[in-house]
Order: structure tokens, then sequence, then C-alpha cells
């Protein structure tokens, strides 16, 4: 097959990567776009060479994606998309409950990368290639204000979420194998939001393993993530990052030191992490061998929180590659249940709606093998003309429905806190 190769420029960086990527968005040179930063660096697909969607019951099966993107008519590509929660329903084996799009990757025919001192620029053409390297160049001078309004909204519970928390812990304390499930709320926005600014606001502001905008497939969302569902090198190596277990962060050096002994001190907050870390391993194992955990219950800020968090880590057995290894753990087990097959159909009937992209992934996956796939939680979102937050707490036997309550909002705190209502609109971020 002939492949088409990539008209690249690189540049010095001379602007915060944050405001590049932010301002490149602004320009209204795509139509769809995705934002991921890593822990490498930050990048932008814009527009679309070729795409992989599944949905139905073909998404069964994941080792298609692999086959259909080792199609794609250029070297060198990354991917870029997001899946939904409900895959992994459908990836245990559960019949698909609608026909709609489950998992959206985009190759683009624009891209711009950037690391800690230089902007690489990609595109299929040169006048493209140009007229993206002029708009990076545009930048280096002060970068305006975020504008300084911010969106006033209430985090407390209508009063249904405890009420599913309580139903949840009937379920747990019965003869079945659920030994926690993780239950979120919604919080619907009370106007129009700048997802741009938002996510300059909200980046600023948190401390996340990763973080992305974009605009795909009909959904629009901003996002701060705590944890990944998967990183996997190009020789194979596979890391997991459970977080399971929070308090709350207010900023106070000698509170938050409080709260932080008292999270590794609470038995309930350690036995739900324990689980967690559990199940990991035990998803690894199914495609990988030399399992491992590291860095095992230690601390993380993550914006307004602080969470206990572990590594797990495995290497891909012979004939198993990225797409296996994500199969294996997604939904995160820290967004699902424990087992992950019996806690679906409850979160569907104690939530009442689809998640959709929320406890679902944005990713990026290379040529080489290589796969970055972001747990989808601190997140705002936008699609069908409404916009929203939603978070979740794990609900184990000990719980209690005010204090898992509580731990939404805590949560909610990261993204609420930092929303641009969209009459501040500016040009630039």
């Amino acid at each position: 097959m002939t492949r088409n190769t990539y008209l690249e420029v690189r540049l010095p960086l001379e602007e915060e990567p944050l405001l590049l990527m932010a301002r490149l968005v602004r320009s209204g040179l795509f139509d769809q776009y995705v934002v991921y930063e890593n822990a490498s660096g930050w990048s932008l697909a814009g527009d679309i060479l070729a795409s992989v969607r599944l949905s139905g019951h073909e998404a069964w099966d994941l080792g298609k994606v692999g086959a259909r993107l080792a199609e794609t008519p250029v070297a060198g590509w990354r991917a870029y998309g997001w899946v939904k929660f409900e895959l992994g329903a459908v990836l245990a084996g559960a019949e698909p409950q609608s026909m709609e799009t489950l998992l959206d990757l985009i190759v683009p025919s624009d891209e711009v990368r950037c690391d800690a001192t230089h902007v690489l620029v990609r595109s299929l053409t040169a006048e493209r290639r140009n007229l993206l390297v002029d708009h990076v160049r545009e930048g280096g001078a002060a970068a305006p204000p975020v504008p300084a309004g911010r969106m006033a909204l209430s985090l407390e519970d209508t009063g249904t979420y405890q009420a599913s928390v309580t139903a949840a812990l009937v379920e747990l304390q019965g003869q079945g194998p659920l030994e926690k499930v993780i239950l979120s709320r919604r919080v619907p926005l009370p106007g129009e939001v700048d997802l741009v600014a938002s996510y300059v606001a909200g980046r600023r502001a948190n401390t996340p393993a990763r973080s992305f905008l974009l605009d795909l497939g009909g959904i629009q969302a901003a996002g701060f993530s705590p944890e990944t569902v998967a990183e996997v090198t190009t020789d194979g190596h596979v890391t997991t990052r459970p977080l399971a277990g929070t308090r709350s962060r207010t900023g106070t050096a000698g509170n938050d030191a409080r709260l932080r002994s008292d999270l590794l001190g609470d038995p309930k907050e350690i036995h739900e992490h324990a689980i967690s870390v559990k199940l990991a391993l035990q998803d690894l194992d199914e495609v990988c061998e030399d399992t491992n955990v590291s860095e095992y219950m230690t601390v993380l800020d993550r914006g307004s929180v602080q969470h206990l968090a572990s590594t797990v880590t495995g290497r891909l057995r012979p004939g198993h590659g990225p797409w296996d290894a994500f199969a294996a753990l997604f939904p995160a087990v820290t967004a699902t249940g424990i087992p992950k097959a019996q806690a679906y159909p409850l979160i569907r009937a104690l939530e009442g709606n689809p998640r959709g992209l929320y406890a679902g992934a944005v990713l990026t996956c290379d040529a080489d093998g290589t796969l970055d796939a972001a747990l989808v939680l601190r997140s705002v979102f936008r699609m069908g003309g409404q916009s929203w937050l939603q978070a979740g707490a794990g609900v184990v036997r000990q719980s209690r429905p005010e204090r898992e309550h509580e731990e939404t909002c805590e949560k909610l705190r990261s993204v609420a806190h930092h929303l641009v209502p969209s009459d501040h609109t500016a040009r630039n971020p």
C-alpha cells in the first residue's frame, strides 16, 4: 500500500503550550479536533484523514481497531479519540443497548505537537502546513488574561443520589459477588459555558495526570483526568494507575495534612483501594506477564481532592497488542465496580441514563504500538444542546450515603469553580 507522508516543520516553543493549544482551537481552522496532554507534552489533532468507529455488536472485538488503523494511508500516524463507558458492558458480553457509536477515533490531516522546547507542525499539504506555522508563530506575545467571571453553580444533591447509594448498599449486603460499585450523578449547567476558556482556567488550577479538550463525533468536552486507564509503550510494557479513596484539599497546609492522615487511616478507604488494585492486577493478568504493584497506596493531589494511588504494571504476552491491554483494563475499575460485569446493570438501573463519555476514555495511539488512555473524570460535557458536570463515588459495604454525596461535591469543585460563562467569550482564551 502506498502511504502519504506528513510534511513537517519544527519550531522553537515561544508560548505556553496550554495557550497555544487554546489559540489554535479558537482559530476556526478545524471543524473537529482533539487536544490531548500526556506526560511528555501536548498535541492537537485537527480534521480527519481517516477514522475508526465501532457500534453495536462489532464493538465486541477491539482487535479490529488496530487492523483498521494499520490501513491508514499515511506513515507515522497518531490516532486520537474517545470511548464511551457503555463499551465496557459490550466487551463483557452484554447486548448493546443501542446502535450509538461507542468508539470514535480519527487520524488527523493536521497535527501540532509540543514538548518542553519545540513545536512540531505536521500536515499532508504544504498549504495547510504553512498556514499552521503562521498561526504558531503568532504566539509569544503577552497572553491575554482568562476572563474573571465564573458560572454560579449549586452542587447540592436533588435528593436522588443518596437514595441511590442506599439502594446500592442493599445490593452490596446481599449474597451476590458485588463488592463495590461506583455511582455518579449529573449536575446540569444553568447556561452556556465557554469550553476553551474553562479548559485554560481549569488546567491552571488542577494537577491532572492527563488533560483534554475536544469536539468530535457530536461530543464536546474539556477535562482534567486524575488517572490513566492504560499506558502501553512500543516495547509492550503496560501501566495502569488506579486511584480509589478520597479526601478534599482545602488549600490550607495544616488541614490538608490532617485530611491526608485521615485518608491513610480510614478502613473504608483502604479497603476500597485494596480491592481496586487487586482487580486491576487480575485485569492485567489476562494479557500480561510479570505483573507487579509499585508505589502502593501513596497519596496524590488532584485538583480539589487527594487520592490513594497505586501503580500496576505488566509486560504484554507474545501475540498481544495495545488494544488487548486496553480491552482488559477498560473501563477503569475505579469508575465501574467489582466485579465489573455485576456492576454494569446496577449502575444503569440506579443512574437511569447511559453515562456516555463520562467514565470512558480519551486516548491516543500511535503507529509504533504506543497507547495512552485517560479516564474521563473531572470534566465538563456538552452534547445535544445540554451541558453538565458529572462525578461519582465508590460505594462499599462500609459506605455512608451522606459521605459519598460529600465526596462527589469535593470532586465536582475541581471543575465547577473554573467554568467561564460563554458571554465572556473572546477570541483569545
